[in-house]
């Protein structure tokens, strides 16, 4: 559904008309530019947009069936971006995208959202800011673009100290041990990898804009006075990307530290079960030999053999005992 339709004009804002191809006509017009915002429009709503403003067919199935990586297409009549804000939800510990694809041309701009994303503040901030707004369509990809990646920062910083607090439990004593342990170190790889999915991508679309790179150059319908803002953001997504990046190894090398931990547990468990069956062997071992009822065994008639045997096998409870804790068995 359409969500916003307004008219901008040397930064400043007017309501849209109900038919789309007027608001373009009278954006035109006046110097300005036209933004529509959409969410999770159907294909039928989607149709009239692209229909009045020429959007190209490629794009328009991209934003319609969501699910796309970060890129950036130039198409002959509009540019096409898709942008992937994460949410983090502190209850869960778990990190969320959504999506965000704009349609920029030379006079207007089509945002289209799925999922929990918010455009509202990057709006009201922008229209506060009428010097920037006057830009044009540029300030718009470019401040969404910065919101974005500004965000990233925010939900960088929530892991780490959501991963300072695993790390502290992991190397607690005796706090590695538990069996949930391994499965909540794998969710947040997990909430990692979603992360990383988000703003890897990022980086060559932001590199052509900023116009920096192999890949620089002139971007059709973004000004070239806006590369050096794009580069602050491109700047910003690097910092996140080293970021993640060091998130990644850390969580790595405590998944790993976490079942060396779990080895050496299993490996003392086993050597103290080892001991105790060894000392229970002795005694059963001797028992064993007095209980075979043969006629002619030694000591059989011997008075002092019960307890003879009972002292002997208490001796060599005593003697293991001893020895098995001298080296650490017990």
């Amino acid at each position: 559904m359409i969500v916003d339709c307004a008219i901008y004009t040397h930064g400043h804002r007017s309501e849209g008309p109900d038919d789309l191809s007027d608001a373009l006509d009278e954006a035109r017009a006046a110097g300005g530019f036209v933004w529509i915002g959409l969410y999770e429009p159907s294909e039928r709503e989607f149709d009239l947009v692209t229909e009045e403003f020429g959007l190209h067919p490629l794009a328009v199935e991209d934003a319609l069936k969501a699910h796309q990586r970060p890129k950036l297409e130039v198409y002959d009549d509009s540019l096409f971006m898709v942008l992937k804000p994460v949410v983090y939800e502190p209850e869960s510990d778990t990190v969320s995208a959504g999506e965000v694809m704009i349609f920029v041309g030379d006079a207007f701009v089509v945002t289209v959202r799925h999922g929990e994303a918010s455009l509202a503040a990057v709006r009201h901030r922008l229209e506060e800011e009428p010097e920037m707004l006057g830009k044009g369509p540029t300030a718009v990809l470019y401040a969404i673009s910065d919101a974005t990646v500004d965000h990233y920062l925010e939900v960088a910083t929530e892991l780490q100290t959501d991963l300072e607090e695993l790390e502290a439990e992991v190397f607690s004593p005796g706090g590695g041990g538990s069996r949930h342990t391994a499965s909540r170190i794998y969710t947040f790889k997990r909430q990692i990898l979603e992360f990383r999915r988000a703003t890897g991508p990022l980086a060559l679309p932001l590199t052509r804009l900023a116009g920096t790179g192999p890949f620089g150059g002139a971007v059709p319908f973004v000004h070239d006075k806006a590369r050096p803002f794009f580069r602050d953001v491109n700047d910003h997504l690097a910092r996140v990307n080293e970021s993640v990046e060091g998130l990644d190894r850390l969580v790595s090398d405590i998944l790993s530290a976490h079942l060396a931990q779990m080895s050496v547990r299993q490996n003392d468990d086993m050597r103290k079960i080892s001991a105790w069956a060894a000392m229970a062997a002795v005694p059963t071992m001797i028992a064993g030999i007095y209980g075979m009822n043969f006629d002619h065994m030694p000591e059989l008639h011997w008075l002092p053999s019960y307890p003879a045997v009972i002292l002997l096998m208490a001796a060599l409870e005593v003697l293991l005992y001893r020895l098995f804790k001298q080296r650490g068995w017990l």
